[in-house]
């Protein structure tokens, strides 16, 4: 049997949203969060650079209020169907995030999917310091995962699916036949071999034999 892989973005693509801009509004920094968003997706920023930046406004936010949020995020119309539909096609189903483990895991069970890399929040006394390390951290980070995880389960370029919606995940589409650009931004369309602009995963599976 072949073996399939596909892989999802989660912010604003699994999850209809953006995780950083959900904490930053329970600080009442939400604008001045999602401008930094807002470029580093449209592939103005360094990645690193704007995450860093991003998660330093965080500092003192409980680590209880963060796992809160994150485990009430609003999942993307269709996530469940997209992630159960190909796996009765034979992928294996994953998410790369350049968000955190506190809801990438989270809706991994949900979900059902077969594996989730996203970054981590330090955390120290009870409440975060403002500092993240982890997988996910710079523009080629997915591309990265993506190339060992292809070696480690024996899957062709020809067998990989990615899905995503910002610049930080054009690094996954050079490893991918089927690219998929779902509400993204224009740099990211540019490059993507399918383009979805409704807000519903389940049109991925017409593209998918």
């Amino acid at each position: 049997m072949t073996n399939k892989l596909a892989v999802f973005d989660f912010d604003s693509t699994l999850m209809d949203g953006e995780t950083l801009e959900f904490f930053a509004k329970e600080l009442g920094i939400g604008e001045k969060v999602k401008a930094i968003t807002d470029r580093a997706m449209r592939g103005e920023l360094d990645f690193f650079e704007s995450l860093t930046e991003r998660v330093s406004y965080l500092k003192g936010l409980p680590i209880s209020k963060v796992d809160e949020i994150c485990h009430n995020l609003p999942l993307m119309n269709g996530a469940e169907e997209v992630v159960k539909g190909l796996q009765a096609k034979g992928y294996k189903v994953v998410c790369f995030s350049g968000g955190f483990r506190n809801a990438t895991t989270y809706y991994s069970e949900i979900l059902g999917l077969d594996g989730e890399f996203a970054n981590i929040l330090h955390v120290k006394d009870g409440l975060l310091t403002g500092q993240v390390g982890g997988e996910m951290m710079f523009n080629d980070s997915k591309g990265q995962m993506l190339k060992r995880l292809q070696k480690l389960l024996n899957v062709t370029r020809e067998n990989t699916l990615a899905v995503g919606d910002g610049a930080n995940d054009l690094s996954m589409f050079k490893y991918a036949s089927k690219t998929i650009a779902f509400c993204a931004k224009p740099i990211v369309k540019e490059k993507a071999s399918i383009i979805i602009d409704e807000k519903d995963l389940s049109k991925i599976l017409k593209y998918i034999k």
